[in-house]
């Protein structure tokens, strides 16, 4: 056990303040057995500390784990080194979030630990909704299941009298083999992903909270720029980024086109998705085919090259041609280097096209949800 007291020097790792504080060796217990990872109790390091805000522990990866699991804050290999299985077992899963929470080089603050928890379920959910959604990519046309969702005009889909949430939320964006996937752009595809892992935790955690979200949602749904304010935080910045291979599984992350003459193509200005751990990215049109880092920076270089104006003038991309682009490019290893070297910088401002590449300097990713503690605050 590493322990210590100290002031505030290192800035990343998990952080609880409040009343689970007030003693270190009971807090550590507690959160590693919370998170059903007490295997890893030789590898965490807990420290007091004190800032202008008051006490807190911190709890980070000791240095010799974070070297050899997330070297650079690389966390894209972390199911490899560790050799965890994601994809079948969900404590594995729930392992790789809470490993990947404690790399990281930015705080995750929380005011509890049941906080704490309600995050790494929230995640788990994101990325076990993610795997199932299978849309139709569309941008100027959107539909839903009529036995859950109304169009208003005024305002969007909103949900029927009755119909849970999470089940309308579900019914969405997860048709079983022999349905018919629905129309979605992928921003309103990641706001769904996301909305489902949290109604399903405020099931559990605060059911108050989901009332309120689904009596909400039947009147005036929250989306775009409210939806991020309500329901997300955000980690880094355009003057202190995130490192470009750092992700945590439950990130929304944003892929922009560099590229200023294919990004006026409607829905090609950049790409949303879910980052589910294990070096993967969710494809919400091909949900059997996740992306890897690369792949995603391929696909989006490609889009240049397969621009062409419809009947009506209007700028679209051909995604049979970029397939194609793609499959050429496969085995020419001196293409795909210099391709990455352009494509994984980090992204220039919007309204800059120059030399940024499609990397985000920042991750997304759900606010706290608890009674007492919960920050979503629902707009009247």
């Amino acid at each position: 056990m590493n322990e210590s007291v100290n002031k505030v020097e290192t800035r990343g790792g998990l952080v609880i303040r409040g009343p689970d504080t007030r003693d270190l060796a009971a807090a550590r217990q507690t959160v590693l057995s919370r998170l059903d990872a007490l295997d890893l109790a030789p590898c965490v390091h807990a420290c007091e500390e004190t800032d202008a805000a008051g006490r807190l522990i911190r709890f980070t990866l000791a240095p010799a784990q974070l070297a050899a699991w997330a070297p650079g804050y690389n966390t894209l290999q972390l199911c490899e080194t560790l050799h965890l299985a994601t994809g079948t077992r969900p404590a594995d899963l729930q392992r790789e979030i809470v490993v990947a929470m404690l790399a990281g080089p930015v705080a995750f603050e929380f005011p509890s630990i049941a906080e704490l928890v309600s995050a790494v379920r929230i995640r788990s959910n994101i990325v076990q909704a993610a795997r199932l959604t299978m849309l139709d990519f569309k941008t100027s046309t959107a539909e839903r299941p009529t036995d859950c969702w109304v169009y208003k005009e005024d305002c969007g889909f909103v949900t029927l009298p009755g119909v849970p949430l999470a089940e309308a939320l579900a019914k969405a964006t997860q048709p079983d083999k022999q349905g018919t996937p629905y129309s979605f752009s992928c921003y309103r595809a990641t706001e769904y992903v996301i909305l489902l892992g949290v109604a399903q935790e405020l099931a559990q955690c605060n059911p108050p909270m989901l009332d309120r979200l689904q009596q909400r949602w039947r009147r005036q749904p929250i989306m775009s720029g409210l939806f991020h304010d309500v329901f997300l935080r955000e980690h880094g910045s355009m003057e202190q980024p995130l490192p470009q291979s750092y992700f945590v599984p439950g990130d929304r992350v944003w892929f922009r086109n560099p590229d200023a003459v294919s990004s006026e193509a409607s829905g090609y200005e950049g790409s949303w998705v879910i980052y589910l751990g294990a070096g993967l990215f969710n494809n919400f049109w091909k949900r059997d085919q996740p992306y890897t880092l690369a792949a995603k920076c391929l696909e989006i270089y490609q889009w240049r090259h397969a621009l062409y104006l419809d009947a009506d003038g209007q700028e679209r991309i051909d995604e049979s041609k970029v397939e194609a682009l793609l499959r050429e490019v496969q085995d020419d290893a001196a293409e795909v280097t210099r391709v990455l070297a352009l494509m994984q910088r980090y992204r220039e401002p919007r309204g800059v096209y120059a030399d940024g590449g499609c990397m985000d300097t920042t991750r997304e990713f759900p606010r706290w949800v608890h009674p007492g503690t919960a920050d979503m605050v629902l707009p009247e």
